[in-house]
């Protein structure tokens, strides 16, 4: 019962620390694209809109806190819950030992 107990509770940690560490958002490099207009005329340097939304990297860092802190205030209630749970069931089997 130890070792199962034991393993529960390692691998609850293992998924809290796994679930919780920040994800990293790489961001695309926008393109450039060449456009000639006649033979004799310099190549114009234009750019184009990337495509999709354009992201602030301030507010992303702050979803991504919001994200961890939710995830982590999750996983601690799950551990206090399952400690209550192995806690209830060590006093149940003493009882029933006892009688």
């Amino acid at each position: 019962m130890a070792k199962l107990r034991g393993l529960v509770l390692v691998g609850l940690l293992g998924a809290v620390l796994f679930t919780a560490s920040p994800a990293v958002a790489l961001a695309r490099p926008s393109a450039v694209t060449v456009s000639v207009a006649h033979a004799s005329v310099a190549p114009v340097l234009a750019q184009t809109q990337p495509p999709g939304p354009v992201l602030d990297p301030a507010q992303t860092d702050k979803a991504n806190s919001e994200k961890t802190k939710n995830k982590l205030v999750a996983g601690l209630l799950a551990v206090v819950l399952l400690g209550i749970v192995i806690w209830g069931r060590k006093i149940r089997s003493k009882r029933a030992k006892g009688s």
